[in-house]
């Protein structure tokens, strides 16, 4: 069976180049009814982040890439059975209950000591490993000669000329010490990437890495192989700069007797300067698209199209449609570039498609935490402002005004081609005429097509009165349609709205 993996270090929030790693190892598993693994790679002590796995967990869960064995929310709720997906709730760290489910943890890597312990001590019995004693000043100075003559930096192999029995003496009586690969100099290294096609890499130029740091903690290089082997997996997709990783990893796997998996690497997300993704130019990590109101899907969709083409005009997927259509071989070998604009584009998309009632419900958060949540008309005032904004959080700014009448100048009632005196001379007019509209008749339409006659029939011109109106009611130069706020409003706010303007004349 095939079974792919996420293993993300838990130094912080999840990077949307994690997150795309995440999907196309989950799509790939999915479409050929394997599992999609969560392990925990913690093993790098100084750059721990206690709510890391949290996040990942939230984050992860969110965009419906729930993991079938590994690290898991116990409590939380697979939305990756259906295409309802939670958007509703911003990112939150209390409550959360994380375990393990699976026959081959434990999924966390600090919790696998004995185990690296073991192979580690294997290797060292074989020969394919030592113990290496150079301090870190040696380390700095061996590296900045090896820069000074213009010569590949890495480990010259010191320690490993020094006698095993002598080796083994010294690392039992406390000597500071790591643990090293013997790696074989000779010939190549060659692999085909599902992505890239054949690899080849000179193992002369691969140093000895450590394989046990001095903390007694496993390298990701040694980890991630005894992991992956141990735990099944037969497919491993990640970033593309791991691809130099690949000669370390296969030595390990040849010494060990064991089966490569397939490998795919991915390309770099880039910015639209085609510079390497990173926070100095926007946000990086899912949570801060979390916080400021993208959907879920529309993150998933726009990710999911960063490298990967399915070679149709299709741009709108659901979760299970992905699925179907997922094709590393689609993946190509360029960047991908993150263009802000068109996850936009996506989120409005996804935005319209909602009713008012699942709009209001997605964005509660950000509307109770504005004071507008809860109001008897908010499914209609939301309907004002569907069309207009971008992301959740944009919403209770852009609705405010129907609970609230905001403070506007008088000047800005005048429409450019009226004047204050014609203005003046309207609103009276305008507010006895919508006193004698039925409140049954108070709907868009039907206010439309009532005062667009009524105005025809006193030969006013549409804008000098559809300005000051639609200004009246809003508060604001830039708003939805006179109608369409008149209708949420109601017949009696609207009238107090027109008096309003006309006292500020």
């Amino acid at each position: 069976m095939i079974k792919t993996r996420f293993a993300p270090s838990p130094t912080g929030y999840l990077h949307v180049g994690g997150l795309r790693t995440a999907l196309y190892s989950y799509l790939f598993a999915k479409k050929h009814g394997g599992k999609f693994l969560l392990r925990i790679e913690d093993t790098d002590r100084e750059r721990y982040v206690a709510d890391g796995v949290a996040n990942i967990l939230k984050s992860l869960y969110w965009a419906s890439v729930v993991p079938d064995e590994g690290v898991i929310l116990s409590e939380a709720k697979d939305p990756s059975r259906s295409d309802k997906r939670d958007s509703s709730a911003k990112p939150q760290n209390d409550n959360l209950r994380i375990t393990q489910k699976g026959e081959n943890g434990p999924y966390t890597q600090s919790e696998r000591l004995d185990i690296y312990k073991e192979y580690a001590q294997k290797l060292l019995d074989a020969g394919h490993a030592y113990y290496c004693f150079c301090s870190s000043e040696r380390l700095e100075k061996l590296r900045a000669d090896q820069q000074a003559k213009k010569m590949p930096t890495g480990y010259d192999g010191l320690c490993a000329k020094l006698d095993p029995t002598e080796s083994k003496q010294k690392a039992e009586a406390g000597e500071k010490h790591v643990m090293r690969l013997k790696m074989d100099k000779h010939g190549e290294t060659v692999f085909n990437d599902l992505i890239r096609g054949e690899v080849r890499f000179k193992n002369e130029l691969v140093d000895d890495q450590v394989l046990i740091k001095s903390d007694g903690f496993p390298t990701y290089h040694f980890a991630v192989v005894v992991d992956d082997h141990l735990m099944g997996i037969t497919h491993i997709i990640r970033g593309e700069e791991w691809i130099s990783s690949v000669p370390k990893h296969a030595q390990l796997y040849k010494y060990f007797g064991w089966e490569i998996p397939e490998m795919a690497h991915l390309p770099l997300l880039l910015n639209p300067d085609k510079s390497k993704l990173s926070k100095r130019q926007g946000d990086v990590a899912v949570e801060d698209y979390m916080k400021k109101g993208y959907l879920p899907e529309a993150l998933v969709n726009f990710v999911a199209f960063l490298g990967w083409n399915p070679g149709t005009e299709k741009e709108m997927y659901t979760m299970e449609e992905l699925v179907k259509d997922f094709d590393l071989a689609k993946v190509g070998k360029t960047g991908g570039v993150f263009n802000i604009e068109k996850l936009d584009w996506y989120n409005k998309q996804y935005i319209k498609n909602l009713s008012n009632a699942e709009l209001v419900e997605k964005a509660m958060p950000w509307l109770e935490e504005a004071g507008v949540g809860g109001r008897p008309i908010l499914e209609k005032a939301v309907s004002l402002e569907r069309e207009r904004i971008t992301i959740l959080s944009e919403l209770p700014e852009a609705i405010k005004f129907v609970f609230e009448l905001p403070d506007y100048k008088a000047d800005t009632l005048v429409w450019k081609k009226s004047s204050n005196e014609e203005v003046k001379n309207i609103l009276p007019k305008l507010i006895e005429f919508f006193d004698t509209v039925d409140e049954n008749d108070w709907d868009k339409q039907v206010l439309e097509e009532k005062t667009k006659i009524w105005i025809a029939e006193k030969g006013f011109s549409v804008g000098s009165v559809l300005w000051p109106m639609r200004v009246a009611l809003s508060g604001q130069e830039n708003s939805p349609g006179p109608f369409e706020i008149a209708e949420v409003l109601a017949k009696k706010q609207t009238i107090t709205r027109l008096q309003i303007a006309l006292e500020k004349l």
